[in-house]
C-alpha cells in the first residue's frame, strides 16, 4: 500500500501506479449515497466519454474528477455532512503537477460547475439525485450572477461543464466498464505530454 499522497515523491512515471493503486485498494467504497461505489462513479464518468468520442483529456478529467474523495485530509462525503469537505481542491492539488491545466480545472472546478449549471440551467436541478443536492447546499447552492460571470471567464469553462454532465452521468447502477488499467495509458500519455512541454 501507498498510503497517503506525497507530493514530493511522486514522478511522471509513478503516478499513474499511484493512481491506480487507489482505485484498487480503495475504489469499492461508497460514493456519495448512489447505487455505484466510488470507482464505478470514477469509470463510469471515463467509459461515457469514450463511447461518446470525447478526446483522451476530457475522458481523463471525467475518470480523476473525484480522486480528492481519495487523497482529502478532510476525509469522505457523508448525507450527514454538514459542511463542505473539499475535495475538489485535494484532488487538483495531488495532479496539478502532472497534468495539464484542463484536467485540474476539470477537477477543481466540478464541483463549482454543479452551481454553475443549477444557475443557468433551469432543467438541471430536476436531474440532481438527493445526495448531489444535498452536496450542493452545502457547497453554497446555485451561483450568484457574480460567481457566473466569474465563472465563465476561465478558459475551460466548456470542458468543466462536460465533465460535469459526464459526472453527472455515472451513478447507473450495474453499468459494466472497463477497469483502470484500460485507462491507465491514457492517462500516461496525458501525463506524458504535459511534463514533455513543461520541460
Amino acid at each position: 500500500m501507498m498510503g497517503k499522497p506525497n507530493p514530493d515523491t511522486l514522478t511522471p512515471d509513478t503516478i499513474v501506479p499511484f493512481l491506480a493503486d487507489i482505485f484498487d485498494r480503495r475504489g469499492g467504497e461508497e460514493y456519495l449515497g448512489e447505487p455505484v461505489t466510488m470507482a464505478e462513479h470514477m469509470l463510469q464518468g471515463a467509459y461515457l466519454a469514450e463511447q461518446q468520442g470525447e478526446p483522451e483529456i476530457i475522458i481523463v478529467a471525467a475518470l480523476l474528477h473525484d480522486i480528492g474523495h481519495f487523497t482529502s485530509e478532510f476525509g469522505t462525503f457523508s448525507m450527514d455532512d454538514t459542511h463542505d469537505k473539499h475535495h475538489e481542491e485535494a484532488g487538483a492539488e495531488v495532479l496539478q503537477r502532472f497534468f495539464p491545466d484542463l484536467v485540474i480545472d476539470c477537477v477543481r472546478f466540478h464541483v463549482a460547475a454543479k452551481r454553475y449549471i443549477c444557475a443557468t440551467d433551469p432543467s438541471y436541478f430536476g436531474q440532481l439525485s438527493a445526495a448531489s443536492i444535498h452536496s450542493l447546499n452545502l457547497q453554497g447552492g446555485p451561483m450568484s450572477l457574480e460567481e457566473i460571470a466569474i465563472f465563465e471567464k476561465n478558459p475551460n469553462v466548456r470542458e468543466i461543464v462536460r465533465v460535469r454532465h459526464l459526472d453527472d452521468a455515472g451513478k447507473i447502477a450495474g453499468l459494466a466498464t472497463p477497469g483502470f488499467a484500460h485507462y491507465a495509458p491514457m492517462v500516461q500519455r496525458v501525463v506524458d505530454e504535459h511534463c514533455r512541454a513543461a520541460v
